[in-house]
Parts: C-alpha cells; sequence; structure tokens
C-alpha cells in the first residue's frame, strides 16, 4: 500500500468566504494549471478578478504553493484526508494604483 492517491478533490476559498470547486485534479497537475482553472471558473459578478495566473497565490496548510510544484508535491500529511476536500484559499495580487 503505497498511501498516494491519483488525484484530490479540491476547493478554492475565496477571499469573501466563498468557493470554486470542489473539482477533481490529478496529482500530477502543476499549481499553475490549477490557478488556471480557478481564472477559468472566476465568477463573473465578482470585483477584482485576476487576469493572469501571476495574480493569483494559492495557500494550502499555511504555504503560499509555487507554480513549479505538482499537487502531489504539495500535499500534507496532516490536513489532506483520503476521500476528503482540500480547501485551498485564494489570493488575488492587485496591481499598483498608479496616481495620477
Amino acid at each position: 500500500m503505497s498511501g498516494v492517491q491519483d488525484s484530490l478533490e479540491i476547493r478554492f476559498r475565496l477571499i469573501d468566504g466563498s468557493d470554486i470547486g470542489p473539482k477533481s485534479f490529478p496529482a500530477a497537475a502543476s499549481v499553475a494549471s490549477l490557478k488556471e482553472s480557478i481564472l477559468s471558473q472566476w465568477p463573473k459578478e465578482k470585483e477584482n478578478a485576476p487576469r493572469t495566473v501571476k495574480d493569483v497565490k494559492l495557500i494550502s496548510a499555511g504555504k503560499i504553493l509555487e507554480n513549479n510544484k505538482t499537487v502531489g508535491e504539495c500535499r500534507s500529511p496532516l490536513c489532506d484526508v483520503p476521500g476528503g476536500v482540500t480547501t485551498m484559499h485564494v489570493i488575488v495580487s492587485q496591481p499598483p494604483q498608479e496616481k495620477g
């Protein structure tokens, strides 16, 4: 028994407490691909929507996830329950406001 799952159910919690998902992602999926999924599913009625993957930060188990890591590499043995849903927090970086 390896204990490694082929996929994870992930819910993305937005700053206002609403969620995107849960949705199943393969353990080999990159963090960048998770961010692309968030961009495509971002609720149209929400303000301050991210424009690019670089505008999105994902936090799981208190750590900011790096784009080049896979979902499997970011898994926390303490927080991820087999068959459960992992919640990742989404932070949107805002571009600096230009003073006119």
